[in-house]
C-alpha cells in the first residue's frame, strides 16, 4: 500500500471535523499552549514528559468521542483520568494503546509516536482493561508466566518475575486455581498484575479497583505508590474520588470529550469548590437575637459569603475568596465577642467538585465500542 494511501486509510490526514465544543478553561487552555510549544519528542522532553497528547480527536461517524485533548504527563507521576461514564475516557486509552487510530491529532508515549511507533509504544506499555481479559482456563500463575514470555522476559528470570507480582498482589492463595473461579475483587488484582510484568515504563489502569473490598482496595493503592516511585508512570481512570485523592498528582476532568479541568487535587477544590463552608455553632440557650447577631458578623467580616443553612443554634455559611488562616482568625475573636460555643471549617470535597463539573455531561454520549 502505497503511503499516502496508508495515511488516509489510518486516518492519519483527516482534518478535524469542526472547532472545539467549547471555549476551554484557562488552565486548560495553557496546558494546550504549553504543550503546543513542546514541538518534537526531543530527549529533553521524553525526560520531563512521559506522555505528550496533542490535540487528540477521535470520532465515529457524527459521535465525537474525545474533542481536542492535550496533556503533557511528566515521568514517575500519576495522572487521573475521571469523567462519567460516556465522557471519552476508555476511548483516549484505547487509542494511546493503539486498539482504535486516531481520528486526527498526535499523541508520544516515551518519545515514540503512537501513529508510526505502536509496536516500540506497546511494548513500553502496561494496560489494564476497564473489563477482566483473561482467560478463563488458566491459572493466575499460568497467565502472568504468559504475559512475562510475551514482553520478552528472559526464560531464567520468568519464574522470579512471576512470583514477586503474586506476593506484591497479594495472590498468593489463588495463584494455581483457575481464573474463572475468582472473586472479581481477585480478577482486577490479576489484571493489573499482568498490567505491571516487565515493569512497563506506563502502566494505563481502567478502574483497576472496581469490585474490591476496602482493605484489598487500600493495599492496593499501596502496590501503586511503590509503582511510581520506582519510576514509572501510571494514567489512571478510576470513579472512587478517594482513590484519586490517594494517588493521582494531577487531575483532568473530562466532560463530553474534553477537560473542563486540570490540576491537583487541593488546586481543584481551591478553583472550582465555591468556597469554604464554616458551621458556626452557639449554645443551646442562644436566642433568635444572638443568631441574628452572629450572622451579622460573619456577613461583615468577610467580603464574600452567603448563608448556606441555619437550624437554631447552628449557622452554616460559604466562604468565598479568604485564607484559611484569616477565617480561623476570625472565628477565634468571635468566641470571645460574641459566646460561640464551637466552629469547624471545612473544603469542599473532590466529589463535589466532580459533580459539578460533570453535570454538562450528554448522558445519550457513550464511548464507542
Amino acid at each position: 500500500m502505497l503511503p499516502a494511501m496508508w495515511e488516509r486509510f489510518r486516518g492519519l490526514d483527516r482534518p478535524r471535523s469542526g472547532p472545539r465544543k467549547s471555549v476551554l478553561e484557562p488552565d486548560v487552555q495553557a496546558e494546550h499552549d504549553k504543550v503546543d510549544a513542546l514541538g518534537p519528542a526531543d530527549a529533553e522532553v521524553v525526560e520531563k514528559n512521559m506522555i505528550v497528547m496533542q490535540d487528540m480527536f477521535k470520532s465515529f461517524g457524527e459521535k465525537v468521542a474525545v474533542d481536542g485533548v492535550s496533556v503533557a504527563i511528566p515521568t514517575n507521576a500519576c495522572f487521573g483520568l475521571l469523567g462519567v461514564n460516556g465522557a471519552g475516557k476508555t476511548t483516549t486509552f484505547r487509542m494511546l494503546t493503539g486498539e482504535i487510530p486516531l481520528t486526527t491529532g498526535k499523541a508520544y508515549l516515551a518519545g515514540l509516536d503512537i501513529r508510526t511507533n505502536i509496536r516500540e509504544v506497546r511494548q513500553k506499555i502496561g494496560y489494564c482493561p476497564q473489563f477482566d481479559a483473561l482467560v478463563d482456563f488458566m491459572t493466575g500463575r499460568e497467565i502472568l508466566q504468559m504475559f512475562a514470555h510475551l514482553r520478552g522476559v528472559p526464560e531464567d528470570e520468568v519464574g522470579v518475575v512471576v512470583d514477586s507480582l503474586i506476593t506484591r498482589l497479594t495472590l498468593s492463595a489463588h495463584a494455581d486455581k483457575i481464573c474463572k473461579g475468582y472473586s472479581g475483587g481477585n480478577k482486577r488484582k490479576l489484571c493489573t498484575a499482568v498490567a505491571l510484568v516487565g515493569d512497563p515504563a506506563i502502566v494505563f489502569l481502567d478502574e483497576p479497583t472496581t469490585g474490591m473490598d476496602p482493605g484489598a482496595r487500600r493495599f492496593l493503592w499501596n502496590v501503586l505508590i511503590d509503582v511510581v516511585k520506582r519510576g514509572q508512570t501510571i494514567v489512571l481512570t478510576s470513579h472512587s474520588m478517594e482513590e484519586c485523592e490517594a494517588l493521582c498528582t494531577r487531575l483532568g476532568i473530562m466532560v463530553n470529550g474534553q477537560f473542563t479541568c486540570l490540576g491537583s487535587t487541593q488546586e481543584l477544590k481551591s478553583k472550582y469548590g465555591g468556597g469554604i463552608t464554616l458551621t458556626a455553632t452557639l449554645p443551646m440557650s442562644a436566642t433568635p437575637a444572638d443568631m441574628e447577631k452572629l450572622t451579622a458578623f460573619v456577613a461583615k467580616t468577610f467580603d464574600n459569603v452567603v448563608v448556606k443553612d441555619m437550624h437554631p443554634p447552628q449557622v452554616k455559611f460559604v466562604v468565598s475568596d479568604a485564607p484559611l488562616s484569616t477565617i480561623f482568625g476570625v472565628m477565634e475573636k468571635a468566641k470571645a465577642e460574641i459566646g460561640l460555643e464551637d466552629y469547624s471549617v471545612t473544603q469542599p470535597t473532590l466529589q463535589q467538585v466532580f459533580l459539578d463539573l460533570t453535570a454538562a455531561q450528554v448522558v445519550e454520549a457513550r464511548d464507542a465500542p
